[in-house]
């Protein structure tokens, strides 16, 4: 009988986790191109074939840095479609867990497919031959060998998956590459830094916005400037860059991309992570976390945005901006004015008569017939009006603003100005009353006013609201702590309460930086809600706590 001949195939493997290869010159100088393991697989597996009289090396196969929890692998599936087309009948690897971690899939290929195919099976430092192999390596010591190589694998993710939840909550960044506008550290790659071209590029986009410019708009005029998108810019860089969506050509800026910079807390200083999570260890696809499993860590970089900016454009993302196609400016008014009675935004209108025009705002909920009332107002009218109040409160804020700062020069003893904030006094008073009303609640059980389930009940209810009023008390502390050592506003926002004062014209971006809305009601009663009143209102308070301190002092002074 003629004995058969193996044209073979030698299939090497090695995932992720297992490689060494560090693509560094070692000693000798030589670089490495490919990991030690995947080469000490190669020798032995050649060493075995050049002794047998029967084998012959048809191709080699190598899936380095590749999982071995499934069979998505090129290297292998290319393997398969020369075992399909006849150009091999037997696969050589080193071990069992080279082949594959999945139980199921390995036993699959090993005991059905290979057999059917004619394929001869060897794995060489676990002994087993399928040429040789009796009922009990087959059906026994195979099966097991494999499920301990899934355990294994199943072992590792998990590991794994504890490791990156450790870095998260550490606020290590463990993304691959840096969000557009900042760039991993030299010193740490779990560290981002800004970058300092891509960190002016979002600095404008965010000013874009608050100007009144839409995300459709801000994505054309970045690409008029030539400016590149954030995948083209990551490839300009030289990383090595996949993103979801490879379309052919170059990506330039979309909305959608302008919209993601614009409402990603990253520029705040923060890192937000583990969005997505793998269904599990045999499988890539992914599924997205509910927003309360995310992982949330804040101040882990230097912010490119402010507090007061972000908010200002996620605000006015609510109601995206177009220009007027006869002047191409955006209308100043645009995501601030709202009907007072249905909260509905206002739209503006141009009414033209023998070359005379006229612009005016009225209710959209009337404009389209669903109720409500017109509210009309001319936008002449309404300029005067809110410029009027936003000089007004621009006035009051920085007076109330050099009068806190310089009581602030002399008050260092923090206990001491806490006592002078009225916010501060009537949390503390409401924390008191809940404090006695747990106290008389175990009155109340003892004399049988209440039963059992009663006071537990109120008990819980009434601690909660005790503790949330504590927190409340020390977070209105902090408030004032922080505003004396870091300064009431930012020094660009303080420019813009300046120029508000100084200016004869109030701009876009300054009447968006102050007001959060404007509401108009019939009459044309106008309402305007600024930003910034919390501060406002805690200054005049403790401005007029000082005062009234000193003026008891001097009363004092004078009677003795």
């Amino acid at each position: 009988m003629k004995k058969k001949h193996f044209l073979t195939a030698m299939y090497l493997r090695l995932s992720r986790d297992d490689e060494d290869k560090d693509n560094k010159a070692g000693k000798t100088g030589v670089v490495k191109s490919e990991s030690n393991s995947i080469g000490s697989q190669r020798e032995l597996i050649r060493a075995f074939i050049m002794e047998q009289s029967d084998m012959e090396l048809y191709d080699i196969y190598v899936d380095d840095g590749f999982s071995g929890s499934n069979f998505e692998r090129p290297e292998f599936k290319r393997m398969l479609a020369d075992i399909e087309a006849g150009r091999v009948n037997c696969v050589i690897v080193k071990d069992l867990s080279r082949f594959g971690r999945d139980y199921i899939g390995a036993g699959r290929y090993i005991q059905k497919v290979f057999p059917a195919l004619g394929v001869r099976f060897i794995a060489l430092t676990d002994h087993y031959d399928s040429d040789s192999a009796d009922m009990s390596e087959t059906s026994i010591i195979l099966p097991v060998k494999n499920f301990i190589n899934d355990s294994y694998c199943r072992d590792i993710s998990t590991k794994v998956k504890s490791q990156l939840e450790v870095k998260r909550r550490n606020g290590e960044c463990i993304a691959p590459f840096a969000i557009y506008g900042y760039k991993k550290s030299t010193e740490s790659r779990n560290r981002l830094v800004p970058d300092e071209y891509a960190a002016g590029i979002v600095c404008k986009i965010y000013k874009w916005k608050i100007e009144g410019m839409a995300t459709t708009a801000i994505a054309e005029k970045l690409n008029e400037l030539g400016i590149l998108s954030p995948r083209e810019y990551k490839i300009s860089l030289g990383l090595r860059f996949h993103g979801g969506y490879c379309g052919t050509g170059s990506s330039g800026w979309s909305s959608v991309t302008v919209k993601r910079i614009l409402t990603n807390e990253v520029y705040l200083g923060h890192l937000l992570q583990g969005k997505t999570e793998k269904i599990n260890y045999k499988v890539k696809r992914t599924q997205v976390k509910p927003k309360k499993e995310w992982v949330k860590v804040e101040n882990t970089h230097e912010p490119l945005i402010s507090e007061d900016d972000f908010e200002i454009v996620q605000q006015l993302l609510k109601s995206d901006g177009r220009k007027s196609p006869k002047t191409g400016k955006i209308s100043p008014f645009v995501g601030l004015l709202f009907c007072g009675d249905c909260g509905e935004q206002m739209i503006r209108r141009v009414n033209r008569y023998k070359e005379k025009e006229s612009i005016y705002y009225i209710c959209s909920t009337k404009n389209r017939g669903d109720g409500c009332s017109r509210h009309s107002i001319e936008e002449s009218e309404l300029w005067e009006i809110v410029e009027g109040n936003v000089r007004q409160f621009s006035n009051a804020f920085l007076e109330e603003k050099e009068k806190f700062e310089r009581v602030g020069e002399n008050e260092r003893n923090y206990e001491t100005i806490d006592q002078y904030d009225k916010e501060a006094e009537r949390l503390k008073k409401e924390k008191d009353k809940y404090h006695h009303l747990c106290a008389g609640l175990c009155e109340d059980l003892k004399k049988g006013i209440i039963d059992k389930e009663e006071f537990e009940h109120l008990y819980k209810s009434f601690s909660r609201k005790e503790e949330e009023l504590e927190k409340a008390i020390k977070g209105q502390g902090q408030f004032i702590r922080e505003i004396l050592e870091k300064g009431v506003l930012s020094a660009e926002r303080l420019k813009s309460f300046e120029e508000c004062v100084e200016l004869k014209e109030i701009d876009r971006y300054t009447l968006s930086s102050m007001v959060k809305q404007i509401k108009v009601y019939e009459g044309r009663k106008v309402e305007i809600e600024f930003r910034f009143t919390d501060k406002f209102k805690m200054m005049s308070d403790f401005n007029r706590r000082i005062f009234e301190k000193d003026q008891n002092i001097q009363t004092a002074e004078r009677r003795t």
